[in-house]
């Protein structure tokens, strides 16, 4: 009786754990927030290399009649993730910075990171809603793999196509240069400051911090107990 007792408490235990490892803590961020982050990633990245092949295919091109409609379906997906991370992201609280830097330079590296946090979240919606006007221009819908009619909330417009399309590439380069500028500064975290920065949002164990605040969705802070109980 005593090992099933025993047994049954490692379960409760196990499963516990799993729960709170899908929350970020003051540490690292949860597998939610890891899995939202990477898909889009992959997925944006093909969808700018998929842009970029699309502009230099002619008219007569087999692929010209497949591959915007394509695009414009894993656009539409991306959207939906990236309206998921956001309010995964506003219910969920934000793990610590990390930085050996002095605090002078610790206050311009977070104020630096945290304006190229808000593109990455700020520019990618407004380049699905760019892409959602060319695409929208003459009034026809939008089919998601030919299963989801995306309907054509505005009438069709004359220029409204090329006026998109150029914000659109706008859009598109400037928040892959913000990307790279991401993923250096990421890179530098683990090179040069050799912080958990990177690490806390590859795939390693979730491993709350015994003590510590970590910044709530509205800004206040919490105690770890406090984590724990939402």
């Amino acid at each position: 009786m005593n090992g099933f007792n025993a047994q049954q408490q490692n379960n409760e235990i196990t499963k516990r754990q799993e729960m709170e490892e899908m929350f970020n803590t003051l540490e690292s961020y949860g597998w939610v927030a890891r899995l939202l982050h990477w898909s889009i990633a992959v997925a944006a990245t093909g969808l700018f290399g998929l842009g970029l092949y699309m502009v230099e295919l002619s008219y007569y091109d087999p692929a010209y009649k497949t591959y915007p409609g394509l695009h414009k379906s894993i656009g539409i997906l991306v959207a939906i993730l990236m309206v998921c991370r956001l309010i995964w992201r506003l219910a969920n609280f934000v793990p610590l910075p990390l930085s050996n830097s002095t605090a002078k330079k610790q206050r311009l590296e977070h104020r630096a990171a945290s304006l190229v946090h808000f593109l990455l979240y700020a520019l990618p919606f407004a380049l699905f809603l760019s892409g959602y006007l060319i695409s929208t221009a003459d009034g026809r819908p939008i089919f998601v793999f030919d299963v989801i009619k995306v309907p054509a909330l505005f009438p069709p417009s004359k220029g409204l196509e090329d006026t998109a399309g150029l914000i659109h590439e706008i859009i598109a380069w400037s928040l892959a240069g913000f990307v790279i500028l991401h993923a250096l500064a990421a890179l530098k975290h683990h090179f040069i400051n050799k912080d958990r920065t990177l690490k806390r949002m590859l795939w390693e164990a979730t491993n709350p911090s015994p003590q510590g605040t970590a910044l709530g969705s509205h800004g206040k802070s919490a105690t770890v107990n406090q984590i724990k109980k939402r």
